[in-house]
């Protein structure tokens, strides 16, 4: 029987890093991976070939505005295939970086194309293959989730994992979910020429979000021409004449090409035979501590199979701390208190601790400063002015930020570090900040805590005596 010091299984970010590392300490070091190629969900499905979906529909949406930049337009159709192609062919390059043989040059033994499965707490097979470990990581990620409606059928339904394989772009599409992957791949399609309807069984879209900022990029989307149906409640999906009729109770019958489902992600638990290893899990993962361990404190789980979040920057800090428990066995415990995260909508939508909603809720005293990008002379160069800034603080310092923008997921990291570091938000107006750029706007919105104090009666007064002093 093969013994191994870690063995790792899921080929995504959080096993990549903490294969890479643990390898070239000198551990023997086995990773799994189900599929063919390494890389997960992110690199296949998720992250990298949706962003450059969106940056396709994006170009096309710039392409019809050319007129208000003074530019001349004109019409044109998209050809799915070939933005498909492109979008594939970007994954691939990527791929090079995550090459099994690099992998392998580092000492790690990868094993692809087989799932694994405990067989004790200390025993995986591969295959026909059983390996023994000192030490496990379950990285093995999550897929979507199709929801339980009458007349669905899974084989005709596009999700994140197939929607990149479309040639044809649909006449009329329909997107199930009104999450982050719903509303990125929906706007996207919509530009790209689809008539598009999001349907949300909830009152809000992004229902975690701050409802400030998501009611003014819901207007955007209906300004574009996307139908946004909130409160939805599926009866039952139809067949006719090749298309699928959709029976909302609430919103009667839509007609569509294809249906387009983002109902949210279910973990990758089913085949690895976890109650072989003794290791506790619920509908949305597997169990652990601050950690990482889990019910076995010798196997840890990161990424999407562990949560809270499903987020690759989660999964790589995940990995980290993992290292540092599993590997150099220096006890450190997680902490999420400032998570940043993005909605690649366009304008964006980024958000990290609290928001003003949440604030109201936990009874923590606190002040809302906001500021618009339609005041930003940046935004309005760049003909980019929908959405704001809103900043939940108390005694002078950041509790979370909101901001709906252009390159929001830009712009929110330097309220992350001043979160993570405890900055007021006097030193982010004493800053400079270069002009023009977007950034100035976080200054802006800080300064308009001090705005009623500068130009209050008191200060004029003050003022007025000042200069009657000689000198």
């Amino acid at each position: 029987m093969t013994q191994r010091d870690l063995i790792i299984i899921g080929g995504g970010v959080g096993g990549l890093v903490t294969a890479s590392v643990a390898a070239q300490l000198g551990l023997k070091v086995t990773l799994i991976e189900k599929q063919p190629t390494l890389g997960g969900d992110c690199l296949h499905h998720g992250c990298v070939p949706s962003k450059s979906l969106i940056k396709a529909a994006r170009v096309a949406q710039l392409m019809r505005r050319a007129g208000e930049f003074g530019l001349p337009s004109e019409s044109f159709t998209v050809d799915l295939g070939k933005v498909n192609q492109q979008i594939n062919s970007i994954v691939d390059h990527i791929q090079h970086h995550d090459d099994p043989e690099r992998f392998r040059a580092y000492g790690c033994e990868v094993l692809l194309g087989e799932p694994a499965r405990f067989l004790t707490p200390h025993t995986v097979q591969v295959g026909e293959q059983v390996i023994e470990g000192r030490r496990f990581v379950i990285a093995s990620g999550s897929r979507p989730f199709i929801p339980d409606i009458p007349g669905i059928n899974p084989d005709d339904l596009l999700t994140n994992e197939s929607l990149f394989d479309l040639q044809q772009l649909p006449a009329t599409l329909a997107v199930l979910g009104g999450g982050p992957i719903g509303l990125e791949l929906g706007q996207a399609m919509s530009r790209l020429g689809s008539q598009v309807t999001l349907l949300q069984r909830g009152a809000q879209l992004l229902p975690s979000e701050d409802p400030e900022l998501v009611a003014l990029l819901q207007e955007q989307f209906i300004n574009e021409g996307m139908q946004v149906h909130t409160n939805s409640d599926i009866e039952r999906i139809e067949q006719h004449d090749g298309q699928y009729e959709i029976v909302d109770r609430n919103h009667g019958r839509l007609r569509v090409d294809r249906i387009l489902v983002a109902t949210g992600r279910r973990p990758n638990i089913e085949g690895l035979d976890l109650d072989s290893a003794g290791i506790e899990t619920t509908s949305r993962g597997i169990v652990v501590d601050r950690r990482l361990r889990t019910t076995q404190k010798h196997i840890y789980a990161c990424g999407d199979v562990a949560g809270p979040y499903a987020f690759t920057h989660q999964a790589e800090y995940q990995a980290g701390l993992i290292i540092s428990n599993a590997v150099f066995r220096f006890p450190k415990k997680t902490d999420y208190r400032i998570v940043p995260w993005v909605t690649y909508t366009d304008p964006e939508l980024a958000q990290v601790g609290l928001t003003e909603q949440q604030a109201q809720e936990q009874g923590i005293k606190h002040t809302v400063l906001r500021f618009d990008f339609k005041d930003v002379d940046r935004a309005l160069t760049e003909r980019e002015t929908t959405g704001r800034v809103k900043l939940v603080t108390r005694k002078g310092k950041i509790l979370g930020a909101s901001i709906l923008g252009p390159q929001a997921g830009e712009l929110i990291h330097e309220l992350v570090l001043a979160m993570q570091s405890g900055t007021k938000i006097g030193d982010i107006s004493a800053a400079i900040h270069a002009y023009p750029t977007l950034a100035q706007i976080h200054r802006r919105t800080v300064n308009t805590a001090y705005a009623a104090k500068l130009f209050s009666p008191f200060t004029r007064r003050l003022v007025r005596w000042l200069q009657r002093l000689p000198g």
